[in-house]
């Protein structure tokens, strides 16, 4: 009797955690391809947002045009759907203006690192307390497989079919010589990390910039595949001490499929904090 009265128990609390964790997805269905790494990413941020017990309504997602744009779309909370290149600026505005909020920005790496790549040393001088999550498959999917900002130099491409001849950003190496307080990696295949990163971001005060290493299923058949991250993607070895700039860009030049927190300031101050010190 005991036995089935804590089978019945564990049914009933796994019940409970389900229907908590459906909570923070709204009532549309993603669009994206079939197999698209986009799906685990939402998976661990539906998952971090349960565990910190956020309330939907003191959630707003930002985003700016990709197939990471349709973000908002699926999270029951605020949202806004803005321009190419602009969920930092957008982000930050709204963070200024209700700083009650947990305010979160995604964007492709084209979308990001292209034409809104102006953005990121100033909000990460700035260190507004926002979490960015960079959906990063190193090519324009929206738009029908074009060399992006991350593009492997020398990939083929629709945009160049013969080769891409552009040498492509470093995300996590502009993020740290940008100034970002927090600065992490995380791969599509492996919910659970990402789960723990961004728990860590939304926790950190200041500008956290994660990366998401993610393939794109449909445009890119030969780099980010499934196959090729699962057998690259690693634990990150960095040195113990989070707040090591030295070891983090050492990290970041050698370790392209490590993952983990590269660097965390706890002792600096957020943009609003810094406000208010100077007020006083």
């Amino acid at each position: 009797m005991d036995t089935m009265k804590s089978d019945y128990l564990d049914e009933k609390l796994d019940q409970v955690r389900a229907a908590d964790f459906l909570k923070y997805r709204s009532p549309d269905l993603p669009t994206w391809c079939p197999g698209c790494g986009y799906f685990g990413i939402m998976d661990a941020f539906y998952k971090s947002c349960r565990e910190l017990e956020l309330k939907s309504e003191e959630i707003c997602m930002v985003s700016g045009i990709g197939c990471s744009g349709r973000t908002p779309i699926f999270v029951n909370s605020y949202g806004f759907h803005t321009l190419h290149g602009r969920s930092i600026p957008v982000a930050t505005g709204l963070k200024l203006a209700r700083e009650d909020l947990n305010v979160f920005a995604v964007a492709g790496d084209g979308d990001a690192l292209g034409i809104g790549g102006g953005h990121l040393p100033h909000v990460a001088r700035k260190n507004i307390d926002i979490t960015f999550i960079l959906f990063d498959n190193s090519i324009y999917g929206l738009t029908k497989g074009q060399s992006s900002s991350t593009t492997p130099y020398e990939m083929k491409t629709n945009s160049h079919p013969v080769g891409n001849p552009d040498t492509p950003l470093n995300p996590i190496r502009l993020a740290l010589a940008y100034g970002a307080s927090f600065v992490a990696r995380g791969f599509a295949g492996d919910p659970e990390g990402m789960k723990e990163i961004i728990k860590q971001g939304t926790l950190h005060k200041g500008f956290s910039f994660i990366q998401m290493l993610t393939p794109c299923v449909t445009f890119d058949k030969t780099n980010k595949t499934w196959k090729n991250l699962k057998e690259n993607v690693y634990e990150l070895n960095v040195h113990t001490d989070k707040n090591d700039m030295e070891t983090a860009m050492r990290a970041a030049e050698n370790e392209p499929n490590g993952v983990g927190i590269f660097y965390q300031d706890t002792t600096r101050l957020s943009y609003q904090d810094t406000l208010r010190h100077l007020n006083s």
